[in-house]
C-alpha cells in the first residue's frame, strides 16, 4: 500500500491515463486509477472514542471502486494527502453515489482535519487505489473467505463482508451471479468500545446465519460485556489454531491490521502451505 505527499493544487495533474486498467489493479501495475473526483461530506459520526466516520457524496459517474480498496483523500489547504480505506459496499456507491470512510485520530494532518475541522458540506477530492480487494466475476469458482482484522483494519474487510452479503442477496433474488461460499470474520480490538461497526457485523451474521459468522476478540477489556455481544466475544488475541481450522483449498484469506499482526498471520498461513495467491494482506500505519 502506497502513500504520497502531494499538494492539493497539484491533484488534477495526477491523471495517469492508464489504458485498460479501469480500476482493477493487478500485481506489478500502478496501485492507482486515473479518476480524481470531487466529494462532499454528507454525514459524520463518532464510531468509537478514537474513530470518526464520514459519508461522502461522489457524484462523478466515472468514479468506482472494488470492495477492499482505499482512497487518496485531498483536502483544500492541507498539503499532505490522506489515505483511508472505504468500509462501505460498492453497491452503496452504485445506488446512492455514497462512500463511507472511518478514520482513527492521529497527529497526521488529514486525520487531524477530519476530527477537528471537517463539517457537513466540506468539499474534498478522492482517488481510488490499492491492490487489496475482492471482486469475483459470475463465472469464477466459488470461494470461502476468512477475514482477519485488527483495530481500524476492519474498514476494508467490512467493505468485503458487505459486498459478499450483496452477492448473496443478488443470487437469492435473481438466481444469477457469483456463488460465494461461507465467510468467517475474526476481528480483534483493545475492548468492545473499539470494536467498530458491531451492529452492522451482527446484523449480517443474523441475516445470513448459514453463510456469515464472526469471532470478536478483545485484549484489554475492563468493563462488563453486554449480553448481546457476549456470545460473539473471546477475551484474548486471535490464535493461530483458530485460523488454521479454516484452511481449505477453497478458502481465500484477507488480513488487515497492524504490521506485526499481518506479518504473523500471513507467515503462519504460508507455513501451513496455503498458496500465496490465496493470502491477501494490507498493512496500515
Amino acid at each position: 500500500m502506497y502513500r504520497f505527499l502531494l499538494l492539493y493544487s497539484d491533484y488534477r495533474k495526477l491523471i495517469y491515463h492508464l489504458k485498460g486498467c479501469q480500476g482493477l489493479i493487478n500485481k506489478g501495475s500502478s496501485p492507482f486509477t486515473s479518476i480524481v473526483s470531487a466529494a462532499k461530506v454528507c454525514a459524520a459520526a463518532n464510531e468509537s472514542p478514537s474513530v470518526k466516520s464520514l459519508r461522502l457524496l461522489v457524484a462523478d459517474q466515472d468514479f468506482s471502486f472494488k470492495a477492499g480498496q482505499w482512497v487518496d483523500f485531498f483536502i483544500p489547504g492541507v498539503s499532505v494527502v490522506g489515505g483511508f480505506s472505504i468500509y462501505s459496499s460498492p453497491r452503496l456507491l452504485e445506488q446512492e453515489r455514497m462512500i463511507e470512510l472511518a478514520v482513527k485520530y492521529t497527529n497526521h494532518p488529514p486525520a487531524l482535519w477530519i476530527h477537528n475541522k471537517c463539517t457537513l458540506d466540506s468539499e474534498v477530492a478522492v482517488r481510488v487505489g490499492g491492490e487489496f480487494f475482492f471482486d469475483p466475476q459470475p463465472a469464477d469458482a466459488s470461494r470461502n473467505l476468512v477475514l482477519i482484522a485488527g483495530g481500524v483494519g476492519i474498514n476494508p474487510l467490512l467493505s468485503i463482508l458487505r459486498h459478499s452479503a450483496d452477492l448473496h442477496r443478488q443470487l437469492a433474488n435473481k438466481g444469477s451471479g457469483y456463488k460465494i461460499g461461507t465467510i468467517k470474520l475474526f476481528y480483534s480490538a483493545k475492548d468492545t468500545s473499539e470494536l467498530l461497526f458491531k451492529k452492522n457485523i451482527l446484523d449480517l451474521v443474523n441475516e445470513f446465519p448459514e453463510k456469515i459468522a464472526c469471532s470478536l476478540h478483545v485484549t484489554k477489556q475492563t468493563t462488563q460485556i453486554s449480553a448481546e455481544l457476549k456470545p460473539y466475544i473471546t477475551e484474548g488475541r486471535i490464535t493461530e489454531k483458530e485460523i488454521r481450522d479454516h484452511i481449505s483449498k477453497e478458502t481465500l484469506f484477507y488480513i488487515c491490521g497492524p504490521p506485526p499482526m499481518t506479518d504473523f498471520f500471513s507467515k503462519q498461513l504460508e507455513d501451513s502451505h496455503v498458496p500465496k495467491e490465496h493470502i491477501c494482506f494490507e498493512k496500515w500505519w
